[in-house]
C-alpha cells in the first residue's frame, strides 16, 4: 500500500476536492496526516496464523536461554564469576544493539529474511551451548544470541505493521502478546520437564530443534502481503520530504522522548520487584518457595494471554493514555501490596497486577512507537530507542532495589519502587500527548 502526499501549496481543490472526490480520480487525503488510507485487502488467514505461531515458537526458543543457562553452566563446573561474565556480555550486547538492530530492520528489503537469519543464529547458539560448553564458545554464542535478539523484536513489529497497517496494528499487537505469553508458559513447563527428566544439556538441544517449527511458521507468512514501505513506518511521497524522514527529526520528537523516559521509569520500578519478592518468599517459606515463585511467573503470563487482544482493541477505542495510566497504576499498587502483605500465598494473588502491567505495555510500547514514528521510515529505529530505555531502566532497577533493601529493608525498597511507578504515572498524566491516529 502506498500513498501519494502532495504539498499543500501545490493543490488547488475544487468543490469536489473538498468533499473528498478529486476531479482527476486520484485519492488525495484532505488531512495532512501521513497515515495511508486503508485500501488494501486485509492479510490472509494463512499469514495471520503464520505470524501467530512464529511468535509462539520463538517464545519457546528464547525461553531456553533464560535461567537454564546458569543452571546448565553450573553443572559443567563453571565458576560463578565465569557465569556472571557470560550473562553480562549478553546483557551489554543486548542493550547496545537495540538501536542498530532497529536500523538493520529499517534498511532490510525483507523482514522475513532478517527474522529467519536471526532464528537460525539463535539455534546455532543453542547447539554450541549443548555441544561445546567451553568458555570461548559459550561467550561467542551468548554474543550472537544477544545480537540476533536485537533484530527479532523490531522484525516482528515490522512484519505486523506491514501486514495490517497502522489502523489495525493495535489488535494485531494484542494477538502478538497473547501468543508470546502462551509460548513462554508452555516453554517453561517443557524446558523444566526436559531438564528434570533428561538433563540440563537436553534443554539446549530441544531449543535447537524448536527452531524448525519456528522457521516453518515464518515461511507461512506470505511475503507479498507485507507492505515493505509500511513495515518501515514510511509512506510514498510524490515530493521527497527529507525533514520528515531524517533520523535527527525523529529523535527530536517530544512524544517519543517523553515515552522513552516513561519506559525508563517503568523498568526502574518493575524489573526488581519479582527478584526482590522471590528473596522475601524464600526467607518466609523456604519449603514452598519454588512452587510460589513458579506461580508468580505463571499468573501474569495467563493474564497477558487472556487480556492482550482486548488491550489492543481498547487502545483504538479509548486512546493510548488511559491504558498507560492503568499500567503504571497497577505497578504502583503492586509495589505497595508487596510491602504490606506478609502471607507468602497472598503474594501470588498480587501478581495479577503484574499481569495487567505486562499486558498493557506488551501492546503499548510498539503501538505508541508506531503512532509517533509512522511516516518517518524509521519505525524500527524508534523501537530500538525505546528498547534501549527499557534496558537502562531494568539494569539500574536491580542494583537500586538491592541496595535499598540491604540498607533499609525490603518493605522500604518495595515502597520506593512503587513511588517510581507513580512518577511514571505523573509523567504520562502531565506531559504525554495522545498519539492515537484515526482514519
Amino acid at each position: 500500500m502506498s500513498l501519494i502526499v502532495r504539498p499543500s501549496h501545490s493543490i488547488k481543490r475544487s468543490d469536489d476536492d473538498r468533499r473528498g472526490r478529486p476531479a482527476d480520480g486520484n485519492v488525495v487525503p484532505l488531512s495532512p496526516s501521513p497515515l495511508p488510507v486503508p485500501t488494501r485487502p486485509p492479510p490472509s488467514k494463512q499469514s495471520q496464523r503464520g505470524l501467530d505461531w512464529f511468535i509462539f515458537f520463538l517464545a519457546d526458543v528464547q525461553t531456553g536461554f533464560g535461567p537454564f543457562v546458569a543452571v546448565y553452566l553450573t553443572t559443567q563446573k563453571w565458576t560463578q564469576v565465569e557465569i556472571g561474565f557470560v550473562l553480562s556480555i549478553g546483557g551489554i550486547v543486548g542493550l547496545l544493539g537495540q538501536m542498530p538492530g532497529g536500523a538493520i530492520v529499517d534498511a532490510a528489503r525483507s523482514e522475513r529474511v532478517v527474522a529467519g537469519c536471526a532464528v537460525a543464529t539463535i539455534a546455532a547458539a543453542a547447539l554450541a551451548y549443548a555441544l561445546w560448553p567451553i568458555f570461548p564458545v559459550v561467550t561467542a554464542a551468548a554474543t550472537l544470541h544477544a545480537m540476533a535478539s536485537c533484530v527479532l523484536g523490531p522484525a516482528i513489529a515490522a512484519i505486523s505493521l506491514g501486514l495490517v497497517g497502522p489502523y489495525a496494528i493495535g489488535e494485531r499487537l494484542g494477538r502478538n502478546a497473547r501468543f508470546a505469553s502462551l509460548g513462554n508458559g508452555s516453554a517453561a513447563a517443557l524446558m523444566g520437564a526436559v531438564g528434570y527428566l533428561i538433563s540440563n544439556q537436553a534443554v539446549f538441544l530441544v531449543t535447537f530443534m524448536l527452531a524448525i517449527p519456528t522457521l516453518f511458521a515464518l515461511s507461512r507468512i506470505r511475503e507479498r502481503e507485507i507492505d515493505i514501505v509500511q513495515a518501515h513506518g514510511a509512506v510514498v511521497r510524490e515530493v521527497p520530504d527529507k525533514k520528515a524522514t531524517s533520523v535527527f527529526n525523529l529523535i527530536r520528537q517530544k512524544p517519543l522522548l517523553i515515552f522513552a523516559g516513561a519506559i525508563v521509569l517503568l523498568q526502574l520500578a518493575n524489573a526488581a520487584m519479582l527478584p526482590l519478592m522471590a528473596g522475601v518468599v524464600t526467607t518466609r517459606s523456604s519449603q514452598w518457595a519454588p512452587v510460589l515463585i513458579a506461580a508468580c511467573i505463571i499468573v501474569p503470563q495467563a493474564i497477558v494471554a487472556l487480556t492482550s487482544p482486548s488491550i489492543g482493541r481498547k487502545a483504538q477505542a479509548w486512546g493510548r493514555r488511559p491504558l498507560l495510566l492503568l499500567g503504571f497504576g497497577a505497578l504502583a499498587i503492586r509495589g505497595v501490596l508487596f510491602a504490606t502483605v506478609t502471607d507468602p500465598f497472598l503474594l501470588v494473588a498480587v501478581q495479577i497486577f503484574d499481569g495487567i502491567t505486562a499486558a498493557v505495555f506488551a501492546v503499548m510500547i510498539p503501538l505508541i512507537v508506531a503512532d509517533v514514528a509512522f511516516g518517518s521510515g524509521h519505525f524500527n529505529l524508534a523501537l530500538g530507542i525505546v528498547g534501549t530505555a527499557t534496558g537502562i531502566g531494568a539494569s539500574l532497577s536491580t542494583v537500586l532495589a538491592g541496595y535499598v533493601s540491604d540498607k533499609l529493608g525490603s518493605s522500604t525498597a518495595f515502597l520506593g519502587l512503587s513511588g517510581i511507578a507513580m512518577l511514571g504515572l505523573l509523567l504520562i498524566l502531565t506531559l504525554m500527548p495522545e498519539t492515537r491516529k484515526t482514519s
